[in-house]
């Protein structure tokens, strides 16, 4: 299983997840319920040789994560119930990763593994009554290389 699928995978057993049926990778409809996974890639944290040659690298892997819901301009109602998901989401990603529950992605120290979702707001919102939320998950790993 990649690194991607781990992270679907996990992100279905939110016990929220009803609210967002369909995830893509790289694309969201615009349609209600709609989830899109883009990617941002590997970045390098930190690298560290020890005396024996053997590299510890820190890495960090970047998401945006995009959710289209129904809200008609001006509903209160729905904004609210929208931005409670998403604050909800944030805090279950949070007490997965203190509790070991998320995914790993290193082969060392996966124990002290973070991911979290942060900067949850309202992305863009249409006449038509759709609203897209965007929040930012990094997950931070180190690997070892001999």
């Amino acid at each position: 299983m990649t690194d991607l699928e781990k992270l679907q995978a996990w992100m279905k057993t939110y016990p929220g997840a009803d609210r967002m049926p369909t995830m893509q990778v790289d694309y969201t409809d615009h349609l209600p319920g709609q989830f899109g996974v883009f990617p941002a890639g590997l970045v390098e944290v930190s690298r560290r040789e020890d005396l024996l040659g053997g590299v510890t690298v820190t890495n960090q892997y970047n998401f945006a994560l995009y959710l289209v819901m129904a809200k008609e301009p001006g509903d209160d109602v729905a904004a609210a119930v929208n931005e409670d998901w998403v604050m909800d989401f944030q805090r279950w990603v949070q007490a997965q990763s203190v509790t070991h529950r998320a995914p790993t992605f290193g082969s060392r120290d996966t124990d002290r593994e973070t991911i979290s979702a942060q900067n949850g707001t309202l992305y863009t919102a249409d006449d038509e009554g759709l609203a897209m939320y965007m929040v930012q998950l990094i997950a931070v790993f180190t690997d070892y290389f001999e």
